[in-house]
């Protein structure tokens, strides 16, 4: 038994020895690398979150920072502040453009291009960097009569052309720092062109394809980068990895920078209070409403927005109101519908702040579809109740029968519906006897005139 235990103790002793030689070993090559990962849009919220990521790894010493992207574009200024941090980092950067299905698209490419080691996995794509339109398409370029000022009024959008402009120059420069394919790159701008990640390889818009991240640290182990003009050699194969995690505000207005959320929350914001105004009292609706209101503003204020766009939204909702005191048949319906769909692909179209915009077939026609239908109902239910006979009031009570508790001559009291009035007859009649069936034909006030019910 003393045999086991000193054998036992033995095992463990080694263990222990090699943990702490392996922990030392690590320690000497920078100990572990941070994690990063975005999915979605690059707005405040996300760069927030690269940057706090990025500083976070320069305190805690770790041997590099992995990103690991997969966004579909975002925000000038966002991305811009991203770069800003990365080209600056005292820390090697490595992004990876992951997992399969994934892309780095526009401001994704930036980050990319951006990066001491860019990666991609088997399956992903990059490039397609140029502004958007409000139809979420790109810009036709100049021609070169155009370039020497025969350029037709309109056929040129200047907003455009200074954006990509702008962009150009910013991902020249970026790739010149990084030594990357500068004539590609500025192409992805201009063109508009995308690849794929063995394209992007041959191009020389990054540095390998890995399957994933540990082949990934193995073959970029011992290459050498440039940090901050100073050569830097990395040693990151088997190090361990620490996720680093956005904070529950990161979390929520990353969400609501969607502008697809936005949208969307804006329009249920409309129908809620709508719905509690026709109905007051139902307090769900309101304060569902409000809350939707209340984010869609928050959104409001992360992405930047053209008042043109809000404001043919609020007419669409105000023309779908209107329809129910007006009865066009639908005509202020299909009004609302097309202003609504119009402010929907111009109020995101902001191509000199972001290439974000609203999905046209995947949420604006179905969002819209769905307010209509709603809206629709409500214009039913209330023309229906409008056309339908009064059953409340003094006034309903016209046309039915009662019975007279005294005689008429002319007047005398009847008893109608559980009730006794005061009533005088028609001056079709003379008289009418006691206990006889009479109708009611009309009321003014609390004096009732009766006529002798017809007998079948």
């Amino acid at each position: 038994m003393r045999k086991f235990a000193r054998a036992s103790s033995r095992v463990l002793l080694s263990l222990g020895v090699a943990l702490l030689v392996t922990q030392a070993v690590n320690a000497a090559r920078g100990g572990h690398i941070n994690v990063a990962s975005v999915s979605g849009s690059i707005n405040p919220a996300s760069a927030d979150y690269l940057i706090e990521s990025i500083a976070t790894s320069e305190r805690d010493g770790a041997a590099a920072l992995l990103i690991e992207l997969d966004t579909p574009g975002g925000l000038v200024a966002s991305t811009r502040d991203i770069l800003q941090a990365m080209l600056n980092a005292d820390v090697p950067i490595i992004v990876y453009v992951t997992p399969r299905g994934a892309w780095a698209i526009s401001a994704g490419t930036f980050i990319t291009v951006a990066a001491n080691v860019a990666a991609m996995s088997p399956g992903t794509s990059i490039g397609a960097a140029h502004p958007v339109s409000a139809s979420g398409g790109t810009e036709r370029q100049p021609t070169d009569k155009e370039e020497e000022g025969a350029n037709p009024a309109g056929s040129v959008d200047v907003g455009m052309e200074k954006a990509e402009n702008a962009l150009a120059a910013m991902m020249e420069s970026i790739a010149q720092e990084r030594n990357r394919n500068v004539e590609w790159v500025v192409k992805a701008v201009r063109e508009s062109v995308a690849v794929s990640e063995t394209k992007a390889l041959e191009l020389g818009v990054i540095d390998l394809i890995a399957d994933n991240r540990a082949e990934l640290l193995k073959n970029i182990d011992g290459r050498v980068v440039r940090i901050n003009g100073e050569e830097r050699t990395l040693a990151v194969a088997g190090l361990p990895a620490k996720n680093l995690e956005m904070t529950l505000a990161q979390v929520i207005f990353n969400f609501l920078a969607d502008p697809n959320v936005a949208i969307l929350l804006f329009m249920a914001g409309g129908l809620g209070l709508y719905a509690e105004f026709n109905s007051p009292g139902l307090i769900v609706p309101g304060v569902l409403g409000v809350a939707c209101m209340v984010l869609a503003g928050i959104a409001f204020q992360i992405l930047p927005f053209d008042w043109v766009g809000l404001i043919l939204i609020l007419a669409g909702l105000g023309l779908f109101v209107a329809e129910m005191f007006f009865q066009t048949f639908g005509v202020l319906f299909a009004l609302g519908g097309v202003c609504m769909l119009l402010g929907g692909t111009m109020i995101f179209d902001q191509p000199d702040f972001s290439d974000l915009t609203v999905s046209f077939w995947g949420v604006l026609v179905p969002a819209v579809a769905a307010m209509a239908v709603f809206g629709g109902l409500i214009v039913f239910a209330v023309g229906r109740t409008m056309m339908a006979g009064q059953i409340m009031g003094v006034d309903e009570l016209v046309g039915l029968i009662g019975k007279t508790v005294s005689k008429l001559e002319p007047e005398g009291k009847v008893f109608v519906r559980g009730e006794y009035w005061n009533a005088a007859v028609t001056e079709e009649e003379e008289e009418i006897e006691e206990g006889a069936a009479v109708e009611v034909a009309s009321i003014e006030g609390l004096h009732m005139t009766v006529r002798r019910a017809k007998t079948s």
